[in-house]
């Protein structure tokens, strides 16, 4: 039994220890391929470093791969994207067309911000392809504006109904806009900075629009300078006789439409700088056909500086009006306006002057003491003056209070610009023009005045005339716009008819003379004239005195007749002929009538010396009105 067991045990020890061989065999081998891995892997280590070393400046090596997938992509689809761009956004799609350019664009840059000159060919070929999608694009660009554009319209058309001005269709500003933005965000990309008028799409934008802005204006700019032609030499120029208005109204609407236009396909920043590039042409237009209109107001400073007026008001009220509503085009309007103000503004000057001259240079005066063309002429200047109140409030307000007078104006005419000191803030441009035309008719009166003294022989025809003078400008005065200016200022004109009077009244004195009586009677016996009747006081004259009165009467009827007479011979306006009646009347009268009641009976009644009672020379004195 002991046995058997010993037997059975020694097996097991036996097949133990062959496990262990075994399991010590394959330990030995573990371990030497253990060895071998590690050194595999401290080779493969050194190799990696040295992997990373080579391709280190490239990133990481999955990037790298990632990268080169990507590269790969735009060469696979290239074919596919070249066939949409080549078919036009016509066939294609803008929406599908735009979608491709931007794929091609996004490839092209991937491949450039990469420093791997793999793929060289491709990036050539993307290049090539987007520069022919560009080019297809601003022509689909250009097709669709030129489409809306026609050569021009009848501008006429518009303002006489009231009409506004066409822009384009809407649908048309949804598809250039959609090009417009691609554009402008792939010159970005780029990094050239451009003005919006010189891009490619803003360019031909600007090429189309112009010269249909220029064309439709073009027979406007044509009419303000024929319309400016004189028919008649001395015809004075009347408010809108001159096409510059509708010139004006249409500019206007032709240039707020294509602002519309232009907010409607480009963007904020681009608005302004191509709005001036579409308008340029026309505004250059418009300063040629002003320059022309200065010229011919030049020429006729006395019957059309109104034009030249006139064109200030309109031009600026159009500056007001764009730049209200587009903050544009002030400078160059102000530019092409500047010959036609320069002249406005000397104007004032040069009309006051050549009035002056014209007054010393009469050789005669009507020997009646009619009034003269002269003074007509130079209050119509002022009664038109007032109609472009507006315009001249301003001129006014930039030459300053005064700045009419020959030396102040020559003195600014040596300037280029007036200077801010020029300018009194507070100015008020009306009260300006009262000035000017309170001197204007002082310094016609003044000159009239010793003209009149040269040429005109008594003074009483001296005084009719400028008489005469005096009512013709305050008639003018207030038959105008000039009355609610100059009322004010109208007791200015009493000095003259006070002067105008004093001078026609002057042979009353010699008169009068006639009517005086130095007779010597006892003071305690000489009645007061009050209870005096005549026969009692001839009765206590000598022979003397009662000849000396009936001289008095025959000289006073002599001479009396002889102012009547005169009277009647001169060419007066009624209210001077009024004027001087009722002078003649308050001096003549009240001296005849004392003399009458004390002295008549000098002849009975018989009216051999007493021409004149008390009713009958008062009759005359009324015919005389």
């Amino acid at each position: 039994m002991s046995l058997v067991i010993a037997s059975t045990r020694n097996a097991a020890d036996e097949e133990a220890r062959a496990e262990v061989d075994v399991l010590n065999s394959r330990l030995e081998k573990t371990t030497q391929l253990t060895k071998k891995i590690q050194a595999s892997l401290g080779r493969l280590e050194d190799s990696g470093k040295s992997v990373r070393d080579v391709v280190g400046p490239l990133g990481d090596i999955d990037n790298v791969i990632s990268a080169i997938e990507k590269l790969r992509q735009p060469a696979d689809s290239k074919n596919d994207e070249e066939q949409i761009i080549r078919a036009g956004p016509d066939k294609i799609g803008l929406s599908n067309y735009l979608a491709s350019m931007k794929r091609l664009n996004k490839s092209l840059a991937d491949m450039k911000a990469s420093n791997l000159r793999a793929n060289q060919q491709t990036m050539t070929d993307l290049t090539r392809l987007v520069k022919f999608g560009n080019n297809l694009l601003e022509s689909h660009f250009q097709k669709l504006v030129q489409g809306e554009t026609p050569p021009k319209v009848e501008v006429l058309n518009f303002i006489t109904k009231d009409k506004l001005f066409p822009v384009l269709s809407q649908d048309k500003f949804a598809r250039l806009g959609l090009i417009n933005a691609y554009m402008a965000s792939s010159l970005r990309q780029t990094g050239v900075s451009i003005s919006p008028q010189d891009s490619s799409v803003g360019k031909v934008y600007v090429d189309i629009r112009s010269p249909y802005l220029l064309s439709s204006l073009s027979n406007l700019a044509t009419a303000s300078v024929n319309t400016a032609k004189k028919k008649t030499l001395d015809a004075v120029y009347r408010a809108g006789a001159n096409a510059i208005g509708s010139y004006a109204t249409a500019m206007e609407g032709m240039f707020l439409a294509e602002y519309d236009n232009i907010c409607n396909i480009f963007t904020r920043d681009e608005w302004g700088p191509l709005f001036q590039a579409v308008c340029q042409a026309s505004i250059a237009e418009l300063a040629r056909t002003l320059r022309e209109l200065n010229l011919h107001v030049k020429a006729h400073l006395n019957t059309d500086c109104f034009l030249a007026y006139e064109i200030t008001e309109v031009m600026a009220n159009l500056s007001g009006r764009i730049e209200t509503r587009t903050g544009e085009l002030k400078a160059a309007l102000a530019a092409a306006l500047k010959p036609v103000r320069e002249t406005a503004k000397a104007s004032f000057a040069e009309v006051l002057e050549e009035t002056r001259r014209k007054a010393i240079g009469l050789q005669t005066l009507p020997p009646d003491g009619a009034p003269i063309p002269l003074v007509s002429e130079a209050m119509q200047r002022l009664q038109n003056m007032a109609e472009f109140l507006g315009a001249i409030s301003g001129i006014m307000i930039s030459i300053g209070d005064g700045g009419w007078r020959s030396s102040a104006m020559a003195k600014r005419a040596g300037d280029r610009a007036p200077s801010l000191a020029s300018f009194d803030i507070g100015a008020d441009g009306k009260e300006i023009f009262v000035n000017y035309c309170i001197d204007t008719i002082d310094t016609l009166l003044t000159t009239l005045s010793q003209k009149a003294t040269a040429l005109l022989r008594g003074k009483s025809t001296q005084g009719v005339f400028l008489g005469n003078c005096v009512v013709i400008i305050e008639r003018m005065v207030r038959d105008s716009d000039l009355l609610p200016l100059l009322e004010p200022r109208m007791a200015m004109l009493d000095q003259w008819r006070k002067k105008a009077t004093a001078l026609y009244t002057d042979t009353c004195k010699d008169i009068s003379t006639h009517l005086f009586d130095v007779i010597h009677t006892n003071r305690a016996q000489r009645p007061t004239s009050s209870q005096a009747d005549s026969a009692s006081i001839l009765k206590g004259l000598s022979t003397k005195d009662r000849d000396s009165i009936k001289s008095k009467f025959q000289a006073f009827n002599t001479s009396f007749d002889e102012m009547v007479a005169r009277h009647r011979t001169y060419s007066m306006e009624r209210e001077v002929r009024q004027m001087f009646a009722r002078a003649v009347q308050q001096m003549l009268e009240p001296l005849y009538n004392r003399f009458w009641d004390r002295y008549h009976e000098i002849d009975k009644g018989k009216g051999k010396h007493v021409k004149y009672d008390k009713s009958s020379i008062a009759a005359v004195f009324m015919s005389l009105y």
